[in-house]
This record gives structure tokens, C-alpha cells and sequence, in this order.
């Protein structure tokens, strides 16, 4: 009777329908299912020891500004809270604290004007009376505070402008801004893009003076994109772009005396054709620090400037070979002596100066990147940073002391580490993640990296995706038959059988100081990646020569070539990869956007023997179609180097197309312009051959906004299904 039970229920289980594993969808994807949990806007403060969060109240639709302590980790405050101001209805979008943190600026009303700036309703929070008060009666950029707190500099419309806090008036710095002409105090558009910032101006320690950069673009030429929106007539956006080789914008230096009312242009000296990348007032007052690079981009020259009397100094100069990297590394010490990084010894490493300029040590050394720069402990005499010691795929932080000894990893996970560090320099908060954790926030002791307390995990999102039995992303180093020991992962079916032929799928940027195989937590791409593992393909990816983080000769191998030893790198690993038993070598397919869409394109062109399928989505199809700052630093001047532009192009190997093309462009992408995309269609169609495109209008160079991203990777998923 046993016997029979016991087999009756043995045949139950058998014919029982098994619970269907779960499989992404591009509308989970895109819909956030996936989204990890972050600690947004987190700041230190400087003056105590505590951290401020900008949080979000799902329930109210309010965004507030929470105090924490951080040896507790407790809430100590809410600071403000926009539901209890009717200004901020529409929330909180960004905030900074003035000098003595007892304000704060808030911003609200947000309009983006390209990838970093933007315009917005600020407004000046006092913390102790609870009150708020407008900055300007529009929407400016990048107010700050003066070191006093007395006063807040602004600009409106392409001119500088001062608010008194107490008067609550404003003064008008300079009056010569116009659109497209005149830029005081803010950067031009290739500014912003290709050095990272926007904020071309800088109080000095005491609050008496302002540094600007003065932009005269007059004779830069104009770029104008179609908007089609949803009137009856299309706008027209111009804007100043300078395209290689082409006029850059005439920068000067001026100096604002606050109390004077005067301004005082600088002569930096016999510099032609130059970029000024960083202005930073040093510890003196009365001494600013001027970094001026030539158009090449080889040559860069930290220059002090006296304030009162004018007077320029070169006191550091770095040249290379290929290029020089701007960096926000430049962190000045009680003495005025000074942290610089530099890639001198073919790694960037951190170097500590004199204020004279001489040399006083170099801090860190050996075959591995310093990543990170995170500030100096005066009262221990370490400095902290980020580095890939630890591999070049990976990110730990490290304290050492300022003469280069007593060196101590703080971070005990391999995985991808960054750090919060309290003013004190007493504790940090650690954001780790790898291929395989989500997202963590711990707090450590800056001594020697014992972990306190935990904050935030995301063990909800990886229990939520212990449903869908994920693949997993497998690193490894990349051998070509060309000898090159490339880093690369590969996504393989979670039922994956050695014995069967898969289709391959191959994923790059490849941009120069880029790196795409790194060990941290999954991003929109993966997860698409992964549901196309789930549907039967492997999925690889490659950092070829050129990328980043192992060393200076090899990022810069490809100056002046861009196009040639990356391509090189992608058709020979695909070549490799096309060897492996499992992997059916007729169906190798590759994608990318922006630089990887120049890249994809050049691959199916120039490996048309080895690709049968490529994607690309916003890509440079000519170097000479795009900005000076980016392309010059890596190719020089078409002027220069016409075969450098012309060799490495797609557009100009068009007959070589043999497998299936997929052409991607935003109608509105201010950054990679659509003419790319047109002329390369152009081109393919006097070359008589067929391929596939789609054009986003009114779209940057993001491609998103309401169902865009879902329209966009579902017609990018079915013609991978259709082609590979």
C-alpha cells in the first residue's frame, strides 16, 4: 500500500505543470522593475560631522533635505521640507549649502539646456529662521554662495550678476552677454561637453573677488537643429559648435572686485590658440590658480595669478606625447602646497607640490591607475583615494600617508568601492556593488576600513531577481591571435550546453579612457543583455586598445588614429571568440551608441568577413563632423591629419557593407548632430546598398522620454532576432 502511494505520488509530480521561470521583458526593463535603491544627492558637511540625503516622500510628492549623524547613522533633522512650502511644489531638484552651512540654495522648476546645464527657480532657504527668498525674478544658472555668505553671484542671460543677501538686491557684473556672441561667467557649449563643467567662475576665500572665464564666440561657427514639436511650424535651434579644425571661442580671464566694483582682465601671457579647462582660487585669498592648455592639448601650463596686482606665474608644467587629461584633482593644503595627479610615469598617479611648484614627493606608485582623489586628513597627514589596484576591473579606496608609506586598502569586497568621507575624516560611507551584489551603502572607519553599520541594500531587488534565475556575466582576459591580452565578459543561457552553436552578440563603446568591463552592478543594458541570453544568445563584450585604466600607452595607442587599433581589436576578438566550440562563427552581430556606434559601424565595414549584423545608435560616421576639444585631443587638426580623419571613418567604407546594418539617430542630438547619420545614408545609398534606419525625432543624444527607450530596444530586439 506504501508502495503504491508513494509511486502514485512520484507520478503526480511528474505530470504536474513545473512553474515557468521567469524571463525579462523590455517593458519590465524599461518600466524600472529593476531599479536599485541609491542615496540621492548625498553630501558631507564640512562643519560637523554629518551627511545630508535629499529624499523623496512617495506618499506626499515631496522632496526633503534629511540631516543624519555619522557615527549613529540616526536622522538628526529634516532641514526643509518642500510640501511645507508652496514655491517648491514641484519639488526639490538640487541644493548646496552656503560656506557656513546655515543656508541653503535650493533649486526648483528645472529646464535642461544641454548635458550639464541648466536654468531654474533658486532660492535662498535660511535654516535657523525657516524662511525662503527668491534669488532672481528668472530662471538662472549656478548660483553660489560667497565665503562669507553675504552674497550669492549668479548669471542670467550670458551675464555675471551679485545678489546682496541682506539688501536683497542684485548687481549686474557685466553687461556685454549676448546668445551667441558674448559668455561671461558660464561655458560655451564645447566647454561644458568635452572639459565637464559650466560653471566658468570662482569666489575667492575671503569674498571679496570674483574669477571669471569671458567666452567671445562671435566668430565661432553656428550648428542649427530642425524642432518639430507639435505646431504647425517647425523652430530652428542654433548654437555656437565648433567642429575640428574650425574657430573656437577667444577666452580671457577677467577678475571682479566685489567691494570696488571694478573688473581687471588678465594677461596670462604668450599663449595663441589656447583653452582655459579649470580656474581655482587656492587657500590665498589674494591667489588664483589658472590651468591653460594649448589647442593641441599636449602642453598645460598651472599658472598663479596675484589678484591685486595681475600677475601671472607658471608654477607646474605637464606635457605628453599624445595628450594631457583636465582633471578636478587640483586640492590645495593649509600651506598652500598643492595634490596634483599625472600620468607621468605612465600611470596617473597622485604628486605632492610646493607651493613654489617644486616637487615635493610622489605619493603613489606602481602599475595601476589612481581613480579617485578624495582629500587629506591634516591632523593624520593621510590622503584617501580610489584606485584599480586591486585589478583593473575592479575599485577599492585607500588611505596613505602624505610621504607615500603606511599605505591600507579600507575596503574589503572586490567589487566596485567609492567613498563619503566625514569632515573629520573619522568615517566614509562605502557604495559597493559588483556583477553579482547590488548596490550597498555601509559605513567604515576611515583607520582601517572596519565596517560600523549598515545604511541601504538592495536585498529586495536580487531576492526579486532570484525569481528570473539570471545568467551571470563571466570575466575574463581576451587573448587574439595578434597577441592582445584584452579585458572582456561574456553573458552565456543560463541552460547553456557546450555541445550546441550560439549566435554572439558583442557590445562595445571603445572610446578613448573608456571602459565597458568593469565589475560592478547591472545597468538597463545588462538586464537587455541578459534577456537575450534567456532567448538563446551569448553576449560579449571587449575593451580593446585605447580603453582605460591599464596605463598610458595603452589608452593613447590609438592618437591620432581613432578607429584603427580598436576595430583592429574588436573583428580580431570576434575572430577568437568565433573559434570557441560553442559558438556558431557565421552569426557574430555587434552594437553601440555614440563612440560605439562609430565603432559597430567601422566593424560590419571593415570585418564584413566576420560580422553578419551590426547596430549602431547615434554614431560619429566622420570625425571631421564633430567638436574641436574632443577631436583635436585625440587626432590633431584635419588640417593635420587628413588621412588620420579620412582612413578611420565609416562613411568612407560604405562599399565594404555585405551583412545587415541598423542606423540610429535623434533628430535633436545637440552632441553627435544627425548629419552624421544623413550624410552616412547618403553615402550608403549611392553606394547601392540596403540597410535599416530610424530616426527619433526632437530626440538627443540620449534617445528617452515617455516610450522611447521601450519603442527604441524592441526594434533594436527584433532585428537581432530576424538578423542573427
Amino acid at each position: 500500500m506504501k508502495y503504491i502511494k508513494r509511486s502514485l505520488f512520484l507520478f503526480i509530480l511528474a505530470v504536474m505543470p513545473v512553474a515557468a521561470q521567469q524571463k525579462l521583458t523590455l517593458e519590465q526593463i524599461w518600466g524600472g522593475a529593476f531599479r536599485a535603491q541609491y542615496m540621492d544627492d548625498l553630501q558631507a558637511m564640512k562643519k560637523a560631522n554629518q551627511y545630508t540625503v535629499l529624499n523623496l516622500n512617495r506618499a506626499t510628492q515631496s522632496n526633503a533635505v534629511d540631516l543624519y549623524d555619522f557615527a549613529t547613522l540616526d536622522k538628526v533633522n529634516t532641514l526643509i521640507d518642500s510640501k511645507n512650502f508652496t514655491q517648491l511644489e514641484n519639488g526639490i531638484d538640487s541644493y548646496t549649502f552656503s560656506a557656513d552651512e546655515k543656508k541653503l540654495l535650493i533649486a526648483t522648476n528645472s529646464e535642461q539646456i544641454f548635458r550639464h546645464s541648466f536654468v531654474a527657480d533658486f532660492y535662498i532657504f535660511d535654516i535657523v529662521s525657516k524662511t525662503l527668498s527668491k534669488v532672481a525674478e528668472g530662471k538662472i544658472q549656478e548660483p553660489t554662495f560667497s565665503a562669507d555668505n553675504s552674497k550669492v553671484a549668479y548669471a542670467f542671460q550670458n551675464n555675471l550678476y551679485v545678489y546682496d543677501v541682506a539688501s536683497k538686491k542684485a548687481s549686474q557684473v557685466t553687461t556685454d552677454g549676448k546668445k551667441n556672441a558674448i559668455i561671461n561667467g558660464i561655458t560655451d557649449w564645447v566647454y561644458e561637453e568635452e572639459f565637464a563643467f559650466v560653471r566658468a567662475y570662482d569666489w575667492n576665500a575671503s569674498g571679496d573677488k570674483i574669477a571669471y572665464i569671458r567666452f567671445d564666440e562671435t566668430d565661432v561657427p553656428e550648428f542649427s537643429m530642425d524642432v518639430y514639436g507639435a505646431s504647425l511650424y517647425p523652430t530652428q535651434d542654433v548654437f555656437k559648435y565648433p567642429k575640428a579644425g574650425e574657430k573656437n571661442a577667444i577666452v580671457s580671464l577677467h577678475i571682479y572686485d566685489v567691494n570696488a566694483g571694478t573688473t581687471k582682465k588678465i594677461n596670462l601671457g604668450n599663449y595663441n590658440d589656447f583653452y582655459i579647462p579649470r580656474i581655482k582660487w587656492t587657500n590665498d585669498a589674494q591667489t588664483l590658480s589658472v590651468q591653460v592648455i594649448n589647442r593641441h592639448q599636449n602642453n598645460l601650463d598651472l599658472i598663479f595669478v596675484d589678484a591685486n596686482s595681475g600677475t601671472p606665474k607658471v608654477v607646474l608644467n605637464e606635457k605628453d606625447k599624445a595628450y594631457v587629461d583636465i582633471t578636478d584633482n587640483l586640492t590645495f593644503l593649509n600651506d598652500n602646497s598643492f595634490i596634483w595627479t599625472s600620468e607621468k610615469d605612465g600611470y596617473n598617479h597622485i604628486y605632492h607640490y610646493a607651493k613654489t611648484g617644486k616637487l615635493i614627493t610622489q605619493i603613489t606608485k606602481g602599475a595601476w591607475e589612481m581613480t579617485a582623489y578624495y582629500g587629506f586628513d591634516d591632523k593624520t597627514g593621510n590622503i584617501f583615494y580610489q584606485s584599480t589596484e586591486n585589478g583593473s576591473i575592479n575599485r577599492d579606496v585607500y588611505r596613505i600617508n602624505l610621504n607615500g608609506k603606511n599605505k591600507v586598502r579600507l575596503t574589503p569586497n572586490t567589487g566596485t568601492n567609492s567613498a563619503t568621507f566625514s569632515p573629520n575624516f573619522e568615517y566614509f560611507i562605502n557604495t559597493f556593488s559588483s556583477s553579482s551584489v547590488p548596490t550597498t551603502f555601509t559605513l567604515h572607519s576611515a583607520k582601517d576600513g572596519k565596517k560600523v553599520k549598515d545604511i541601504l541594500n538592495n536585498d529586495a531587488l536580487k531576492s526579486k531577481l532570484a525569481d528570473f534565475n539570471l545568467p551571470v556575466k563571466e570575466f575574463m582576459v581576451l587573448k587574439t591571435e595578434k597577441g592582445q591580452e584584452l579585458n572582456a565578459w561574456m553573458i552565456k543561457p543560463k541552460d547553456f550546453d557546450p555541445n550546441k552553436k550560439y549566435p554572439v552578440f558583442m557590445y562595445q563603446y571603445s572610446g578613448p579612457g573608456s571602459q565597458q568591463v568593469n565589475n560592478d552592478w547591472n545597468g538597463y543594458d545588462d538586464y537587455w543583455f541578459m534577456m537575450l541570453a534567456q532567448q538563446g544568445y551569448i553576449v560579449a563584450c571587449v575593451d580593446g586598445r585605447g580603453t582605460g585604466f591599464k596605463g598610458a600607452e595603452f589608452k593613447k595607442v590609438t592618437y591620432k588614429e581613432l578607429g584603427k587599433y580598436e576595430v583592429e581589436d574588436q573583428i580580431d576578438a570576434a575572430r577568437t571568440i568565433g573559434k570557441y566550440s560553442y559558438v556558431d562563427a557565421s552569426r557574430i552581430g555587434i552594437f553601440g551608441w555614440s563612440y560605439g556606434g562609430f565603432m559597430s559601424s567601422n566593424c560590419i565595414l571593415k570585418g564584413n568577413d566576420v560580422f553578419k549584423m551590426a547596430i549602431a545608435v547615434a554614431p560619429v560616421t566622420n570625425w571631421r563632423f564633430y567638436d574641436s576639444v574632443y577631436t583635436e585631443r585625440y587626432m590633431q587638426t584635419p588640417q593635420e591629419n587628413a588621412s588620420g580623419y579620412d582612413d578611420n571613418s565609416p562613411i568612407n567604407h560604405v562599399s565594404k557593407l555585405k551583412g545587415s546594418y541598423l542606423l540610429i539617430h535623434g533628430s535633436a542630438d545637440d552632441n553627435v548632430h544627425v548629419q552624421n547619420t544623413m550624410r552616412m545614408v547618403e553615402a550608403l545609398v549611392q553606394a547601392n546598398k540596403q540597410f535599416d534606419w530610424a530616426i527619433y525625432p526632437d530626440k538627443n543624444h540620449g534617445i528617452y522620454g515617455g516610450k522611447t527607450r521601450l519603442q527604441l530596444y524592441t526594434k533594436m530586439t527584433n532585428f537581432i532576432k530576424e538578423k542573427l
